[in-house]
């Protein structure tokens, strides 16, 4: 055997190591191997049997990291004593937990091959949610009102559509969605979306979409990465913007409301234009309600090519990110914003990048990997 430093490995005889196994714990001997040059050694049989400086087998991490990822971790602790018979403290779990999920964050970013035949329409969604941090993570970034307490976290998701339904709506092909997602800058993250796209057939999409509300990273990303794609705004933020625009502009609730359904119908259609030509025409005099309704419409003008949501349903395609905002509720949210929770970035990237993994079915893949 072979050291790293290139130097010829000399054997020690055997040494005796305990496992933690799903069975209990078990006692076995192997061979050790030490360089003459720098003392470095190995273990062979550790190896083999993917324990390499650790003392659980992978059976015990592979449930830790799983039920580590599902709830709180002294609840991980617990299920696994009740369901397992698995003795473990919570921070065990969580170190299990978090070294996993970093593992997996590379594993996923490791080239794999895309899909040999064409898809007919390959869609691309992202968007973000704050996940409570620690103060440390916290210093010097400053909230909406205030000191900060969150931090984002950017989540993606791919998918394909083969079919529409009877009435003519999209339908996402089953089992089609993978997830991608870190706290990150916007440049990472587009990175990190670019290549999970790839991996999911981009290169050979007959068609690419992408889904999203009309912030600016999200719209940079989509121009960097995908300058091929039909780019959606979504609906829902579509018409939350509509609606800003009534408030700024009217201070009758009733006529809020009716104007609301009007310009909602117009944006429907995709006729934007004819929302913008008469809230031009109706610009308060007040300078705050003025500002702000201006605002709404400069968004509305920048995004009309964007909005064209009759064109595109006529076309079989999707018209709302309710794919990933959801997402980011299930992905993220229930496992990263329980009550009281503070995360360190280390901490909750390795978590999102484990549920990520799971939540694209590409778990067993990973240890199927580890095995090979």
């Amino acid at each position: 055997m072979v050291c790293a430093c290139g130097t010829l490995m000399e054997s020690k005889g055997l040494k005796t190591k305990e496992l933690v196994t799903i069975l209990g714990p078990v006692a076995y001997a192997r061979s050790m191997f030490q360089c003459p040059a720098c003392s470095s050694t190995r273990y062979p049989g550790d190896e083999a049997l993917d324990v390499v400086e650790t003392t659980r087998s992978p059976g015990v991490r592979r449930l830790m990291a799983r039920s580590g990822s599902q709830s709180t971790f002294k609840d991980a602790r617990d299920d696994l004593k009740v369901y397992a018979g698995v003795e473990v403290s919570a921070k065990d779990v969580e170190r299990v937990a978090e070294h996993l999920g970093a593992e997996m964050e590379a594993w996923q970013a490791l080239k794999r091959e895309a899909p040999d035949t064409a898809l007919p329409l390959l869609y691309i969604a992202y968007d973000g949610t704050g996940v409570p941090m620690t103060k440390k993570e916290l210093t010097g970034r400053k909230g909406k009102d205030g000191p900060a307490h969150t931090r984002e976290a950017k989540l993606g998701c791919v998918f394909t559509q083969t079919a529409t339904d009877e009435k003519g709506f999209p339908v996402r092909d089953p089992g089609s969605t993978t997830f991608v997602g870190a706290i990150e800058t916007a440049e990472a993250f587009g990175e990190r979306m670019y290549r999970e796209a790839v991996h999911r057939g981009l290169l050979q999409a007959q068609r690419v979409v992408v889904l999203g509300d009309g912030a600016e990273w999200i719209k940079n990303i989509a121009d960097l990465h995908f300058p091929q794609a039909t780019v959606i705004i979504d609906l829902y933020h579509a018409r939350e913007h509509v609606a800003e625009l009534c408030k700024s502009l009217f201070t009758d609730e009733q006529q809020v409301i009716r104007q609301r359904i009007r310009w909602w119908t117009y944006l429907d259609q995709g006729n934007v234009e004819k929302i913008l030509l008469q809230a031009e025409q109706k610009l308060p005099t007040n300078a705050e309600a003025r500002k702000k309704a201006e605002g709404e419409l400069r968004y509305l003008e920048k995004n009309k090519h964007r909005m064209r949501y009759a064109e595109f349903r006529s076309q079989g395609l999707f018209v709302g990110s309710g794919v990933v905002e959801a997402g980011c509720k299930t992905v993220i949210g229930q496992r990263l914003k329980q009550s009281g929770m503070e995360w360190s970035v280390r901490g909750a990237n390795a978590i999102i990048a484990l549920r990520c993994v799971m939540k694209s079915n590409r778990f067993e893949d990973y240890w199927e990997s580890r095995a090979s």
